[in-house]
């Protein structure tokens, strides 16, 4: 089911979209630098081939229009991470939402912006792993990146030299965390098949961080969140 949604949050309102059948493993949160995830084309395939493995998505606008317009607010990520937060929060209130687990999908600075959320999110809430495409994780600087407790997945392009560094440099302040080059990938895996392999990546790391485990004949089961 495709449904349009808008999230009103500190006297603005933000538009997005979820994507999601009948039941759901989990959602998946989308988060991009530019400010809007929901007209992101990768983001959009990514979320598709996702939705294709029984996954929830949403991809909404982190910044209004207006405040896109100023390219510095793609890299103010107290505000962009304060806008994740608002939007988890008006899932889980939600009435599409059933206590599944949450993910987030960082691209470029979103990557920073969902780092940052992780820690300073409601320990309440099931927020379970994160994946980064090309991100800038280290714009979250390393007081916070110290405080992310949740998986995190570090995606870069082999031939994405400067963000490698600073995803190397990220990864040894995040405590459960791994970094993978997608070989042949510039910073947009805009070469034939490396989009492909993002997918891939961040499916297999979604699927074995978001899916509950089923309990054994005579144990008790996970509590619903």
């Amino acid at each position: 089911m495709f449904k349009q949604v808008a999230i009103k949050y500190d006297q603005h309102e933000f538009e997005g979209h979820m994507l999601y059948g009948e039941t759901n493993k989990a959602w998946i949160i989308f988060a991009h630098g530019s400010g809007s995830s929901r007209r992101s084309k990768r983001n959009n395939w990514v979320a598709q081939e996702l939705n294709k493995l029984g996954f929830g998505t949403l991809l909404f606008d982190l910044l209004t229009p207006d405040e896109d317009t100023i390219y510095l607010n793609r890299f103010n990520i107290p505000l962009l991470s304060d806008r994740l937060l608002a939007a988890t929060s008006w899932l889980i209130n939600s009435e599409d939402y059933r206590g599944e687990r949450i993910g987030y999908f960082g691209a470029s600075t979103g990557a920073g912006a969902a780092l940052m959320a992780a820690a300073e999110a409601d320990p309440q809430w099931p927020i379970y792993c994160i994946v980064s495409r090309g991100g800038r994780p280290d714009l979250a600087e390393k007081e916070f990146l110290n405080e992310v407790n949740v998986p995190t997945l570090l995606i870069v392009g082999s031939h994405d030299d400067p963000v490698i560094k600073l995803n190397t440099w990220a990864q040894t302040q995040i405590m459960n965390s791994q970094l993978v080059l997608v070989p042949g990938a510039g910073h947009l895996f805009e070469e034939p098949g490396t989009l492909n392999e993002v997918v891939r990546l961040s499916a297999d790391w979604f699927v074995t961080h978001l899916q509950k485990v089923k309990p054994k004949e005579g144990e008790q089961g996970e509590m619903t969140l």
